[in-house]
Parts: C-alpha cells; structure tokens; sequence
C-alpha cells in the first residue's frame, strides 16, 4: 500500500467505528472508496472503554479484502467476543476504536523455549502461539501490560488453555508487527494546516 499511515488510519477508524454503530441499529456512513481497501488484509479490531478492554476481535491469516476484514472484525469485537456482554448504542458513545494492521506471519525457529523467548522483541512482536489443538495470540500492544518476555509467554500460553509453565518440543510460535490507530492518536483534521 503506497497510502501514507496517518491517510490510513483516517480511513480505517471511522470504517470500524460506522461498521459497529450500523450493526446497533443506527446506521453512519464512512468513505469506503480507498482503492488500497480492496487488496487483502488482516486486521484487529480492539474496543477500550476507559483504557480498559471492552472487546477485541481480529484475523492472523489474510484471506478477504481489508475492507470487509476490518468491518467484519468490527462487528465481532463489538457483539461477540465471548469475554464480554455485547456493545450496546449507549456505550458506543464513550468506547475508543483502535485497529491494528498485520504484517505476514514469520515462523520462529528454536529448539527450547529460551531459544525461542530470546528472539522476541518486546513491543515490536505480535506473538502466535500454536501447540495440538491450543492456539492463542497477542497483539503487541500486550507488551504495555506484559513487559518481561517469560511473562508475556506464560500468559499466551494461559490464553491458549494451557499451564502457565508449559512446553513441548512441538510448539511452534509465528511473529509478527503492526501498524495501529486509535481514536485518541488521531489527529483533527479541522486543525491541521495544508502545506
């Protein structure tokens, strides 16, 4: 995408945003036109109410267009993670939208998990834990609440369904980077000055 990050999250925010208000009932509009929305993307959809989680729902494998990624994800953040009760319009009003655009998935090579902890980068590295049949990830953003790598591992592995101390030579771990926007970083376009 040749789009410049600040353009696309211009772009991206007020989507997810109108995406959930139409699904409560009350319909908004936002530009859906962006050419660069058409080409395939994952994204997350993270919904914060007072800087804490109120839902987030994402894609790790690209497989649509970004634009029905991101307002399918929208939706689903909104009215069905399973951690929490659906959105309602009325707390729409004073729920922050953030998204978070993946890069590809890059598999990590190591034969132990201090091998493995030793090539994360704390804050740079969303984290894809896979083992059998239990799969969990974190966004990097997780890295602000979780900054010490063991940590940070332990409660993937949680999220997974498993021991917080487990490991097994057949685990494989994916990382990969973000670009993200919130609604609280966005800048006003009515206060920006043309160059």
């Amino acid at each position: 995408m040749t789009t410049d990050l600040r353009t696309q999250g211009r772009v991206l925010l007020p989507i997810a945003r109108a995406a959930i208000s139409t699904a409560l009932g009350c319909p908004q509009q936002a530009a859906e036109d962006a050419p660069w929305l058409q080409a395939h993307g994952a994204c997350f959809v993270t919904l914060t109410q007072q800087q804490r989680l109120r839902g987030c729902i994402g894609t790790l494998q690209v497989h649509r267009s970004l634009l029905q990624d991101l307002k399918s994800n929208a939706v689903a953040a909104a009215l069905h993670d399973p951690r929490f009760l659906p959105l309602n319009i009325v707390e729409l009003d004073h729920t922050e939208v953030e998204v978070s655009l993946l890069s590809p998935m890059q598999s990590l090579q190591f034969d132990d998990e201090a091998q493995a902890l030793a090539q994360l980068q704390p804050g740079v590295h969303g984290v894809v834990f896979s083992y059998r049949h239990y799969r969990s990830t974190f966004l990097p953003q997780v890295w602000e609440q979780l900054p010490d790598t063991a940590d940070f591992m332990a409660q993937l592995k949680r999220k997974a369904g498993l021991p917080a101390n487990f490991w097994a030579a057949e685990v494989q771990l994916q990382s990969y980077t973000v670009c993200k926007w919130r609604e609280r970083d966005a800048p006003d376009p009515a206060s920006e000055v043309a160059p």
